[in-house]
């Protein structure tokens, strides 16, 4: 008699998370969704404009982009992620995750830039939302000072009674989180002993209320401590951040991924390997390729430059001789428009826009192309009386070397990411 074998399950995005238990052979969806949503319970209860939420997203966006520049120009495992006091500068798009036995649901972002994870606890100094209670689960543990997760902070510590504690900056704020240990459900699949950081203060206004789940390739991150699950595989499918059903996932293991895929080879930056390195060797508008310097793509180790695939960033950031040549093309194509900014964007037209008039925008990877659909690069406003090209230069007040492909350019697409092959695909996919 064949013993049929056992396939590990794939995870999706929302934790929504319907807790049966052992393993299927059906991928397990895990709901995702953007937290300027309608249905995002983060989502600022004045229901700013379409102006105000561009706006808070970009700049949002500028404390993202010196965080992931300081990664690549600096060796310490901690650095600042925002600047400026008020900035809750953290990634978009969110889960609903479950720890603790029973079970304690909490909202997490995710963020594919991280390695760690960290939640607000119980009698948090500076936190203001839902919080964990360790009290109230029975597999809970702090982690010992001699235990090799202590090490592998940011910040480590050494508390009164020989349990670890770390300490580290987070944009204006400064954060000091218990290291702990618990079961995290992840739909049917519990992760036991699963090591993140039980926030007990923060201060200065911008420590992310949500917490965060790090997917990045670190000795903590999610993929890590599910290696023997997850084979440090994954994809996921984001949702438009105004789109009203909201249906993007995360998919994590080796079932159901994209078998028919064009992928390009991951690149690894031995200064910070957590970051999805990808090699870029041009851009189309149209049917032309800019012309672009290839150094404005070039990948260096050293000074951190090259491109990224980060899903915490909302609108793709080039290194300035990259995007002057895709702006000024795209402007050549848009004929006699009248060019018109808003906020960060310098490239809108305050009049309709015929469709059919907009050139399209191809991004050339070493081994495949993907053309972006207009939503992926054009924002539109509600009344549809502004239309922006969502793209933006490096900005000039840090190390910009550094191209990030953002989130609204992996929209309605799968990106597929297959560390053990070293390797990113993409293919599109109405997720929302």
């Amino acid at each position: 008699m064949k013993t049929l074998p056992l396939l590990l399950p794939s995870l999706y995005i929302l934790l929504s998370l319907t807790l049966s238990h052992g393993l299927t052979k059906k991928p397990t969806d895990l709901e995702v969704f953007h937290m300027y949503s309608p249905s995002s319970p983060l989502r600022p209860r004045n229901n700013p404009s379409w102006e105000d939420t561009v706006l808070q997203m970009q700049t949002k966006d500028k404390a993202r982009l010196q965080f992931l520049t300081s990664l690549v120009a600096a060796k310490k495992s901690s650095v600042p992620i925002g600047y400026g006091k008020n900035i809750v500068q953290s990634p978009t798009y969110i889960v609903k995750a479950v720890f603790g036995t029973p079970g304690q649901t909490l909202l997490m972002a995710l963020d594919n830039s991280n390695d760690n994870a960290f939640i607000p606890c119980t009698d948090c100094v500076g936190c203001s939302t839902t919080v964990f209670a360790p009290t109230k689960s029975s597999t809970y543990k702090k982690v010992p000072c001699g235990a090799p997760q202590c090490a592998q902070v940011p910040g480590p510590l050494c508390s009164l009674d020989k349990t670890c504690a770390s300490n580290f900056t987070y944009g204006s704020s400064s954060v000091q989180t218990r290291v702990s240990q618990d079961t995290l459900q992840l739909a049917q699949d519990p992760v036991p002993t699963f090591t993140f950081g039980c926030i007990e203060k923060t201060t200065g206004g911008s420590t992310p209320p949500q917490g965060l789940l790090g997917l990045g390739r670190g000795p903590l991150s999610l993929l890590s401590q599910t290696y023997n699950l997850y084979k440090s595989t994954f994809s996921y499918c984001l949702p438009n951040f105004k789109s009203t059903n909201f249906t993007g996932s995360l998919r994590l293991g080796p079932l159901g991924q994209p078998v028919n895929i064009k992928t390009t080879p991951l690149l690894r930056n031995p200064r910070r390997s957590s970051l999805y390195y990808v090699k870029v060797v041009g851009i189309k508008v149209g049917s032309k390729v800019v012309d672009i310097p290839p150094s404005a793509f070039a990948f260096d180790p050293n000074s951190g430059a090259g491109t990224i695939f980060d899903s915490g960033t909302s609108f793709t950031s080039l290194v300035k001789p990259a995007y002057i040549g895709v702006r000024d093309e795209f402007r050549k194509r848009m004929g006699n428009a009248t060019v018109t900014t808003l906020g960060g964007f310098d490239t809108c037209y305050n009049v309709p826009v015929i469709i059919k008039a907009i050139p399209s925008i191809t991004f050339m990877f070493d081994g495949m192309n993907v053309t972006l659909p207009q939503d992926n690069f054009l924002i539109h406003s509600s009344f549809g009386s502004t239309t922006c090209l969502a793209m933006a230069a490096a900005p000039d007040n840090f190390n910009s070397v550094l191209n990030v492909i953002a989130n609204m350019q992996q929209q309605n697409h799968r990106i597929f990411y297959d560390i053990p092959n070293s390797r990113i695909g993409v293919s599109r996919q109405m997720c929302s």
